[in-house]
């Protein structure tokens, strides 16, 4: 390198605003500089990815329980007992005139090779939430203490592993199964986009290769994202090889001073505190309907609406699409408004948690009685899904706005009471439809999660909060030592 020359990755490589800006060496005979990726935007378009593939991994699951049960099987074995099958569904009440009832409740459902009738479905598709449960908080500590690169992404691996080993576990029997599953929550993490990305992929897999090829080809897909993970992050900019000095400064500086004082956490007043409950008890019934909208949607869009497997992932996918989409567009409008001084932070959040309560409540109330018209319960289904997305801009960010220097811990807190529902929703779902699987059971358990949405809503709007709590703002300030009064001047 010549004298007086400066390399790109020393100079101004991102400007004040984060806008790429190289330097470009003055003089005729000055050489081109090199254009540097910024390793920030590697971070985190990474993260994004490896946050969708553990979620795709959790949900495909979903999908592929469709195929791999024997529904002639169980509906036999229903009918021997002398209960109606949880097979039977209302496709057969949606039958044209002519066809055979039997028939048309079965036509769209192809046979797996495992005979697991309704309850030990709903058990299997709630096993994830029994492990995501207990790692809640350790997850957190671990990443604080050890090391958030190497947390994450042993993470990743080993739900990658375990997706790997679910089609083995599934053929010793449903046991070993149900214990990959219960794995695989424990080192998950989540992200919606997964969600559109493995329904979607999955139904198409499993209609063309068949169930156990979705696990095996996902996670192949998936063990290249965790060599690339480890490859290009680190833990701090100190300690990336690649990474310039100019963005190694930006980020520091937004980094602040992280050695400051801890305070103490205030439980008392958390326990008193009306705005936190409203948040615990929001999260936790909108939950419930999350979950019962991603663990039994493909089911009822299968049973009782009659779509095959290709079509059902695709339609499956695409409430959470619609989501995705429209949780940023909505985020980005109120914080638009909040900026301009439109709206407060606690009209901002009561609005957004309003739209994901009442409006999937009414959708669900409306969408068992439109009957055989599957283009418009899809559609309601959609706008239930996409609406719950406002949960992002509602009672999910208001943890941060009541209480800065708790936020971490409310979240853990909130979040592993509204893990609960994850496993109630699939043996309340399979208890209701194990002997009766039609649009009148799907009714009740469409109108019990309404219900929820309505109440989790109404309290929200009463008792929620978008500014910060006087017990928070309260243990900041003991926290800061006091500097002794001078005593010279007495």
């Amino acid at each position: 390198m010549e004298n007086g020359e400066v390399p790109a990755e020393a100079d101004g490589l991102m400007g004040k605003k984060g806008k790429y800006s190289p330097t470009v060496a003055s003089g005729a005979d000055a050489a081109p500089t090199k254009r540097h990726v910024a390793q920030r935007y590697v971070f985190a378009v990474l993260g994004c990815i490896g946050m969708s593939i553990t979620y795709g991994l959790k949900v495909n699951f979903h999908v592929c329980i469709v195929t791999m049960i024997n529904h002639t099987a169980v509906r036999a074995a229903g009918n021997a007992s002398g209960h109606a099958s949880s097979a039977h569904s209302a496709a057969s009440e949606c039958a044209e005139p002519g066809h055979n009832d039997t028939e048309m409740a079965g036509s769209n459902l192809v046979d797996g090779p495992f005979t697991w009738d309704a309850i030990i479905q709903g058990v299997l598709l709630g096993s994830y939430f029994y492990g995501y449960l207990v790692t809640q908080v350790l997850g957190g500590r671990l990443a604080e203490l050890l090391s958030a690169k190497w947390t994450f992404g042993v993470s990743v691996f080993l739900n990658v592993l375990l997706a790997l080993l679910t089609p083995p576990a599934a053929w010793l029997g449903w046991g070993y199964l149900l214990a990959i599953r219960i794995l695989q929550g424990m080192v998950g993490v989540s992200m919606s986009l997964g969600t559109v990305i493995s329904v979607s992929f999955t139904g198409l897999l499993a209609a063309v290769l068949g169930w156990e090829e979705v696990f095996y080809v996902q996670g192949g897909l998936s063990l290249i994202f965790v060599v690339l993970w480890f490859v290009f992050v680190y833990d701090s900019p100190e300690k990336h090889p690649w990474i310039s000095d100019t963005e190694t400064a930006l980020i520091n500086q937004d980094r602040g001073d992280s050695h400051g004082p801890n305070p103490p956490l205030p439980w008392r007043e958390i326990i008193k505190s009306l705005p936190f409950w409203a948040i615990m008890i929001s999260h936790t019934g909108s939950n419930f309907g999350w979950y019962m909208i991603l663990t039994e949607l493909p089911t009822y869009m299968s049973t009782i609406l009659g779509f095959d497997i290709a079509s059902n992932a695709v339609l499956s996918s695409v409430p959470f699409l619609v989501m995705w989409i429209y949780s940023i567009i909505l985020g980005n409008v109120l914080d638009h408004l909040g900026s301009k001084g439109i709206i407060t932070r606690t009209t901002s959040t009561k609005i957004a948690t309003s739209i994901a309560a009442f409006v999937p409540a009414l959708c669900l109330a409306v969408v068992t009685y439109v009957g055989c018209q599957t283009a418009l319960a899809v559609f309601l289904l959609t706008i239930a899904t996409g609406a719950i997305g406002s949960m992002y801009s509602g009672f999910l960010s208001n943890h941060i706005s009541i209480a800065p220097a708790f936020a971490g811990t409310l979240m853990a807190i909130t979040n592993t009471a509204a893990t609960v529902p994850g496993m109630l929703v699939p043996s309340f779902v399979g208890a209701l439809i194990h002997e009766e699987n039609t649009v009148s059971q799907w009714r009740i358990i469409f109108f019990v999660t309404s219900g929820l949405f309505v109440f989790h809503g109404v309290q929200y709007l009463l008792f929620a909060s978008g500014e910060e709590q006087q017990w928070a703002k309260d243990a900041r300030r003991r926290a800061v030592p006091q500097e002794e009064p001078d005593s010279s001047r007495h």
